[in-house]
């Protein structure tokens, strides 16, 4: 049966109104910069040639323009929700246009004079076939000259069928430019989905909502696109063209493209790009709106912080007197150098302070989650909104570090071969009682100490899954911790896993 999600718990309310102090709430200018340029919203559903809906732009409109955050959602998050839900074509600036947030990443398409550059593919051929008519039908109906990949996320390349027919690229006609060997960029994109592809769909359904409504108690965003398309035609063409130099140079359908190769950033193959006529460049994912992960809970391999910072050190270096407009596979772009480059300058510092805290501390013996707990960024990062946790978050980012840097272990003996979660659950149970757990569990929960109270029922739900007292106060403190968070992805888990508690596991959408 059913159960319909509860509402925010006093203490959540509290939490959420305080949590506007942290924020700069009266900086709107985001808003101005995701309605810019605009040529034409979506034209509605993306439909698949079955006729299931992949993506409707109406599901996200509680969201509304001008609607204050519910007490169920942190007030951050609502906030980029608000951002994350204006889509449509966008012209950046002159022949550099945009489909934005009719998928999780942007279609990007550049205009040169014999043809269109396509920048990133989207995720799902039925909305990059939406983007790319968008396009037809405002901007140009020239061909296709050429496909960029800028790193090996599905969300950049699994629309590509939906631009550019196979035969057009095996002919040579059209290529596709992307970072690293064919052979390396082949490996990681399509061995990302498969080695691992059970586990990380499972985790990718709680870290992005793919099984909650899409309202005020459920999925919120992305935090760097809108919702994951459900049931998107995934496709791949493997690249023909590898760049694995910086300052690597294509000249397109009349235009000079440069390249900065990062490998091992926000991506094992990844690259950034320079368009020097139109003074336009993109960092790929390594600058964004939000703070990236170092570690994606929906699982993959642990990113370096350093390279982070490296590579966008360097293409400031690089590019950074000259460029006046950043555009990036997701979320919106930044006008004007003298906004550019303290962007990508405040994005570099934050993962190199999260870096270095984290290794400070960790030579100072503090342990992974001892790190996390005392870290903060200092205002002049973490009041900029594009450095606010929206996909990775400061405290996962900071425990990742260590993963990176120093391995699965986090120096503590009982940590080095402790009981399976079922074992030790049976034995915490065992020695206390299931009805002082569930007692002290209650009392945690009443007096808002959530995370205790999902900490001490853990055991009694591990121990005792058929307990439907142990299990639904269990949901009963997800769903708080959820409501609290900004992350969207923090949000996701524990939302999800309040659902699965109190009505078993679902299946898959």
């Amino acid at each position: 049966m059913c159960q319909t999600p509860k509402d925010a718990t006093p203490a959540t309310v509290t939490a959420n109104r305080e949590a506007v102090a942290r924020y700069a709430m009266d900086d709107r200018q985001d808003f101005a910069d995701a309605d810019r340029g605009l040529i034409a919203p979506l034209p509605g559903k993306v439909v698949a040639d079955d006729g299931h809906t992949v993506f409707d732009p109406d599901a996200m409109a509680y969201l509304g323009d001008d609607v204050a955050a519910p007490e169920t959602v942190n007030p951050s998050l609502w906030r980029q929700g608000q951002l994350m839900r204006r889509g449509g074509l966008y012209q950046v600036t002159d022949r550099l246009y945009q489909v934005r947030n009719n998928d999780l990443a942007n279609l990007t398409v550049v205009e040169g004079g014999e043809g269109l550059i396509v920048i990133d593919c989207m995720a799902g051929v039925e909305s990059a076939r939406q983007g790319m008519k968008m396009i037809r039908e405002h901007v140009s109906d020239k061909p296709v000259s050429a496909i960029i990949y800028t790193h090996t996320h599905i969300d950049h390349y699994g629309g590509v069928k939906g631009i550019v027919d196979l035969d057009d690229v095996t002919s040579g006609r059209v290529p596709i430019i992307a970072p690293g060997t064919i052979a390396s960029f082949d490996k990681f994109a399509i061995g990302e989905n498969v080695v691992a592809g059970n586990a990380m769909a499972r985790r990718s359904f709680y870290a992005f909502g793919g099984l909650l409504d899409l309202d005020a108690k459920g999925m919120v965003t992305c935090g760097i696109g809108t919702i994951s398309t459900k049931g998107p035609l995934v496709s791949y063409i493997s690249p023909t063209d590898s760049i694995t130099e910086t300052g690597t140079k294509r000249e397109i359908a009349g235009l000079e493209f440069e390249f900065l190769y990062a490998p091992d950033t926000e991506a094992p193959e990844e690259m950034h790009i320079w368009i020097p006529e139109l003074a336009a460049l993109t960092c790929a994912e390594n600058a964004n709106h939000s703070l990236h992960n170092i570690q994606t809970l929906r699982g993959a391999r642990t990113r370096d912080a350093r390279n982070f910072a490296r590579y966008l050190d360097e293409t400031l270096e690089r590019w950074g007197d000259d460029a006046d407009v950043h555009y990036g596979p997701h979320t919106w772009p930044v006008w004007g150098n003298e906004n550019l480059v303290p962007f990508i300058e405040s994005q570099r510092d934050t993962y190199k302070y999260i870096h270095d805290q984290a290794l400070r501390l960790a030579n100072k013996g503090y342990t992974p989650l001892e790190a996390a707990e005392v870290i903060e960024l200092p205002d002049e990062l973490g009041r900029k909104w594009y450095n606010r946790g929206y996909h990775g978050t400061l405290h996962h980012d900071v425990r990742a570090v260590y993963t990176k840097e120093l391995g699965m272990w986090d120096g503590d003996p009982v940590s080095l071969h402790p009981h399976p979660p079922v074992e030790s659950a049976k034995r915490f149970v065992d020695l206390l009682g299931a009805q002082k757990i569930l007692d002290e569990g209650k009392r945690a929960f009443d007096a808002a100490d959530y995370r205790w109270a999902a900490e001490i029922l853990h055991k009694l739900v591990f121990a005792q899954p058929e307990n439907a007292e142990a299990r639904n106060l269990q949901a009963d403190v997800y769903e708080q911790m959820g409501y609290q968070a900004e992350g969207p992805q923090w949000r996701g888990i524990y939302l999800s896993a309040a659902l699965e508690l109190r009505e078993g596991a679902q299946p898959a959408p």
